[in-house]
């Protein structure tokens, strides 16, 4: 069982020189915050059952089904704390223009008296839980490590499935002598109290007002990619909102491809692919490595390898079916905890989607009324669960020199004008086309919904620092002696005149992976255009799809006038960020509008 301490015991916990720092750290917030007790958790199965117990007892967890879903329990948010909120999350550079017009800002001073403001008191009446974690595997020279301290045990038994969490951590931030520090508590759950601040250049983040995943489990968005993008600009390797998997054809050669999509837009669903019968019979398999959160660094050999930082996922629920993804159903069927799903009468999680039971409770836990026209999930209702339970699971994402990465593939929801697939040029275009990025806004942060908006390479709300300086850091990888991927851009959902999804997407997008992968071999055809190469229909195996004339002509064709007018705006985009772009995207750009224009 971990340690317990009062605040003025803190000092007392030292495990080596390398610690004084953190403890002094642990010493001064508890000093701000006034806890009742202070907890060092320590990642064990005892700590982790007596926080379920405890939650219980106080009403934060409810147990389900225990036939049906053993070990798994329903978390019900406050209901104005459901999504991350962008625009309360800031980054604190000293100097304003390091942030960059894609993040909020305010000067570090300011922020640190406002957050120590909210800070103040306000544990009092609780415990003040210290989470030694890893993002990546314990003994990976990718992996990084972080502390968060916390008052929400909420928030301590997701961290445990999501990290390496506690002893092993700990031992390594000793040897390291460096980590993340992340402070974070529910506070009242007033949206107007409300705030997520990092301190890139100091590894620190605050986050004060929510209990939501996003905002709270501090090792996600905030360290995995806020903080990490900037650690890993000035380390030389990659942080990425990507997912990874391996793709091993009939002969048993594995590639590994990284993804980045916009939040809610299918991630997890490709992550988890179950190929179409055909390709299965014939000895198709994918493994999932992760599905979020993508690490890469070059390798000796001049490849990318990359690790997946999380050992969990925390998945968007609704739309997850036996139907679009068996494995993360079969994945969540134990020790899972779901978060603002419905119920069902005999206690089981339901979401929209699932299949055709009418629920008994909505996720507020009001009875559901099916005429009501609400649903009974909140739209971004999540799952959190072990990624060793999924059934593709690949032992390689424990790997500690990561996996090498053949395919990198940029994509989001387009209704319009962007075709199936598409491959970059070179390296440069590659960039390019993952800065150009444009995708229709869905429930996983706040705001409307099925906005068009650009994000470059899915990291709009997650980049740390200036996306020029982002886009130029990009750019660098591309040196002598270099191995780097393919880069491609998908669009699962491009629609017809009647307003239907085209393609249809999930198993059947591995039809796309192989013609990503034949290139990536040399072995697949495909038309030469001004935005890049597109197959055509008869370069994408498509046996066995009814696929109309008008989803074979829009999926794997051109729209000159349209790309025109996307590139024009593309330009004004680019100029948002000064003279800090770097010159080789604007004359790439240029390149392809010249070519579009002669057209």
């Amino acid at each position: 069982m971990a340690a317990q301490f009062s605040p003025l015991e803190v000092e007392t916990t030292a495990m080596g020189s390398q610690l004084d720092a953190l403890n002094q750290w642990v010493m001064d917030v508890a000093l701000l915050t006034q806890p009742d007790r202070i907890q060092w958790c320590d990642g064990s199965d005892s700590e982790f059952a007596e926080l379920i117990a405890q939650m219980e007892g106080d009403g934060t967890l409810l147990p389900l089904n225990q036939e049906t879903h053993p070990r798994s329990w329903l978390h019900r948010s406050h209901p104005d704390d459901v999504a991350r909120v962008e625009h309360l999350t800031f980054v604190c550079t000293t100097d304003r223009d390091d942030a960059g017009p894609n993040n909020h800002w305010m000067a570090p001073t300011e922020a640190h008296a406002k957050m120590d403001a909210l800070f103040a008191g306000c544990m009092r009446g609780r415990t003040m839980y210290v989470i030694p974690y890893c993002m990546g595997p314990i003994d990976s020279p990718l992996s990084r490590c972080g502390v968060e301290i916390t008052d929400s045990p909420y928030v301590v038994a997701n961290m445990r499935i999501m990290t390496r969490m506690g002893a092993a951590a700990l031992a390594r931030i000793e040897r390291e002598g460096q980590f993340v520090r992340g402070l974070h508590s529910i506070g009242e759950l007033d949206p107007e109290r409300r705030f997520i601040m990092h301190f890139p250049e100091e590894l620190t983040i605050q986050s004060y007002g929510s209990g939501y995943g996003g905002n709270a489990l501090l090792g996600k968005k905030c360290h995995a990619l806020r903080i990490a993008s900037h650690q890993a600009r000035s380390e030389g390797w990659l942080a990425e909102h990507m997912l990874i998997l391996g793709v091993e054809n009939p002969q048993g050669r594995t590639h590994y491809i990284a993804a980045a999509f916009p939040s809610a837009c299918g991630k997890t669903n490709l992550a988890m692919l179950i190929p179409p019968e055909g390709y299965r019979t014939e000895g198709w398999k994918v493994w999932t490595v992760g599905d979020d959160i993508c690490w890469m660094r070059p390798g000796a050999d001049g490849r990318l390898y990359a690790i997946n930082p999380e050992a969990g996922f925390f998945g968007v629920a609704p739309g997850t079916s036996e139907a679009s993804n068996p494995n993360a159903l079969a994945t969540v069927q134990r020790d899972t905890i779901f978060t603002n799903v419905g119920l069902t009468q005999d206690n089981q999680p339901w979401w929209e989607g699932l299949d055709k039971r009418v629920p008994a409770f909505d996720w507020r836990g009001d009875a559901y009324d099916c005429n009501a026209g609400k649903p009974a999930a909140h739209p971004n209702a999540r799952f959190t669960v072990s990624a060793r339970q999924c059934p593709s699971w690949s032992p390689k994402a424990e790997d500690a020199q990561g996996v090498p990465i053949s395919a990198i593939v940029f994509g989001g929801r387009r209704a319009s004008l962007v075709p199936l697939v598409f491959e970059a040029r070179d390296w440069t275009h590659g960039v390019l086309v993952g800065a150009a990025m444009g995708s229709e806004t869905t429930a996983a942060a706040t705001g409307a919904v099925g906005v068009m908006r650009r994000d470059p390479m899915a990291m709009k709300p997650f980049c740390g620092y200036n996306f020029a300086d982002y886009f130029a850091h990009w750019l660098s990888f591309d040196q002598p002696g270099a191995q780097l991927p393919k880069v491609f851009h998908v669009n699962w959902f491009r629609k017809g005149s009647d307003g239907k999804f085209l393609w249809p997407g999930f198993g059947d997008n591995l039809r796309v992976l192989e013609w990503m992968l034949g290139r990536v071999e040399g072995q697949a055809d495909a038309e030469a255009t001004p935005i890049g190469a597109v197959p055509r229909a008869e370069d994408v195996r498509l046996d066995g799809l009814a696929l109309t004339d008008e989803a074979r002509s829009v999926l794997f064709g051109f729209d000159r006038d349209g790309w025109n007018a996307e590139f024009a705006a593309l330009e004004g985009f680019l100029d948002e960020f000064g003279d800090r772009m770097p010159d080789a995207l604007r004359e790439e750009r240029n390149r392809i509008a010249a070519e579009l224009s002669a057209g």
